[in-house]
């Protein structure tokens, strides 16, 4: 049996989602996401993003922004103590991508591509694992996954039927997360 995972979602999640961010000058680290992190790499848990990209299928940036500012996403957590095991993107877009990026995929959440592939790439327990996200397609990944615990970062938006918790901020997740993980411990 794999290990579980918390997934995360990056825009909205990891950093304020300012639309389309794809700088460090524009990358805002949302406050508690380094201990968050940080307490999932202490209990064992990968941490995996799975972020849809659809600024690269929209043309607005490339593939190797994207790359360039994970590299420094993933320095910023090493400096902080805390560790990314992988990170997944889709830049697919079925109506608004631009050429090869215009299209439909099952990687592209709420599909559960993304996940799926870290599952098998990482050999994670899907069973046991979490996912955080502030949009529905989020926790509809998750479902389609078979990601039993679905947690919602509320940021105004109307709760998800599909979250099994509901959390207010990074620092909530965390309180959370540490219950959940002595409970399931």
């Amino acid at each position: 049996m794999g290990r579980p995972a918390l997934f995360l979602d990056r825009d909205g999640v990891i950093n304020v989602d300012h639309a389309y961010v794809h700088r460090p000058d524009n990358f805002e680290f949302f406050p508690g996401i380094f201990d968050l992190v940080r307490s999932a790499n202490d209990l064992g848990y990968a941490v995996v993003v799975v972020t849809n990209q659809a600024g690269i299928g929209r043309g607005f940036y490339s593939e190797a922004d994207f790359h360039s500012l994970t590299a420094w996403m993933l320095d910023q957590f090493r400096q902080h103590n805390s560790r990314i095991d992988a990170v997944y993107f889709s830049p697919y877009h079925p109506e608004h991508g631009v050429g090869e990026y215009k299209r439909d995929s099952h990687c592209r959440k709420p599909g559960p591509g993304m996940l799926l592939r870290a599952a098998k790439d990482l050999d994670l327990d899907l069973d046991r694992s979490i996912i955080l996200g502030d949009k529905p397609s989020d926790l509809a990944a998750g479902v389609a996954a078979g990601v039993p615990h679905r947690w919602f970062l509320t940021s105004g938006l109307e709760p998800s039927d599909e979250a099994t918790k509901r959390v207010g901020s990074l620092r909530g997740a965390l309180e959370l997360f540490q219950r959940f993980t002595r409970i399931a411990g």
